[in-house]
């Protein structure tokens, strides 16, 4: 949009340099979660080793053309057989994976029934060194006591090995997953985003807390679809056992910023596998 008669853009020059044009975060990773069924109604009997190759090659690429990430699940449900979570800095490379799939011939018995794409972030609910230290006095703790110093201290050696793992996820080697989509609210009397930050903070520091409690039994990453999907983020779950899975949502269901401002989509469950377990799990070798 230009200025009235002015023949350039009505917010003038930037105060700083812009990056170069790139399809490349700077910061964070592309992620693409995505869901197939195999149309059964259209093998005859099993699918032949060359389709069954195909597959094997989509899910486990060569080197070069191989994501940072890339793990495959089979799901329960009638919704989708299996699905595929992809992450890499390069979209064409996490889309690559999905391109891959369709491609022909497999492309003929696969049929995708859901996506979601989004990006991984550090969330601005993240505390600071500041504002960690401000919850603990908050909290009750004595701001001159060593105990806050040394729990300073502590969370500020963590703080890069914790966004790190936000931004470029290391997937756990953890048999279950649930994934789901979710919005924050914008009904009137719980509109998420006319709330001040100092109280939406609040409320997800009390949502984190719950999650602590799952340590070593659940690992999570956020991945943000603002501007890229249809829902806002998408929650991906990985547990020991499914079992955890459950508690961990059911918990967190009751913390306000879900239960007053939480709005979600559909939920799906996938047990780690290799293409060869998802082709013998759908009875199709």
């Amino acid at each position: 949009m230009n200025a009235p008669g002015s023949g350039r853009p009505a917010t003038g020059r930037p105060s700083q340099p812009l990056p170069e044009p790139s399809t490349i975060p700077t910061n964070g990773w592309h992620c693409g979660h995505y869901f197939y069924r195999f149309c059964r109604e259209r093998i005859e009997s099993k699918l032949s080793q060359t389709l069954c190759d195909q597959l094997n090659d989509a899910l486990h690429p060569a080197d070069e053309h191989r994501p940072q990430r890339l793990t495959s699940y089979w799901t329960s449900g009638h919704r989708a057989d299996f699905c595929v979570m992809v992450m890499d800095p390069d979209p064409s490379k996490v889309d690559g994976v999905h391109q891959s799939i369709m491609a022909p011939a497999l492309g003929a018995y696969v049929e995708p029934t859901w996506s979601f794409v989004s990006m991984s972030e550090v969330s601005e609910y993240v505390p600071t060194i500041e504002r960690f230290r401000d919850r603990l006095i908050a909290g009750g703790a004595d701001p001159s006591s060593p105990e806050v110093e040394a729990k300073v201290s502590a969370y500020e050696r963590r703080l890069p090995m914790m966004n790190e793992q936000r931004l470029r996820p290391d997937i756990p080697d953890w048999p279950a997953a649930c994934f789901y989509p979710m919005n924050k609210s914008r009904v009137v009397g719980a509109n998420w985003f006319s709330e001040p930050f100092s109280r939406r903070n609040s409320m997800m520091a009390e949502h984190a807390q719950s999650g602590i409690a799952f340590a070593g039994k659940v690992s999570q990453v956020i991945t943000v679809g603002v501007g890229l999907d249809d829902w806002e983020w998408l929650v991906t779950l990985w547990a020991r056992n499914p079992e955890y899975l459950r508690e961990i949502v059911y918990k967190m269901r009751f913390d306000e910023a879900s239960a007053k401002y939480a709005e979600f989509g559909p939920f799906y469950v996938g047990y780690k596998s290799t293409a060869e377990q998802i082709l013998q799990h759908c009875r199709l070798i």
